[in-house]
């Protein structure tokens, strides 16, 4: 890695319509884990225990999401 870039989010998203509602619910799970105001809190000033979480809590609603959607749309036969 070169340079310290935590003010920059690098990761390129697959919908771009989809930034919003991640964003409300990074912002939703980071207050239910006790970090308020994480919209404009240094990250870095994050132990990488913390920042897991909140990325972690994430993936683990995405995927229920997913798995929700995916059984509702399953061809009845």
């Amino acid at each position: 890695m070169t340079g310290n870039n935590n003010s920059r989010n690098t990761n390129k998203l697959v919908v771009p319509e989809a930034r919003q509602a991640l964003n409300q619910m990074k912002t939703e799970i980071a207050n239910e884990l006790g970090l308020s105001n994480y919209d404009n809190m240094d990250k870095g000033n994050l132990t990488a225990r913390q920042n897991g979480y909140v990325g972690g809590y994430i993936t683990k609603r995405l995927v229920e999401q997913a798995q929700r959607n995916m059984s509702n749309n399953t061809p009845q036969r």
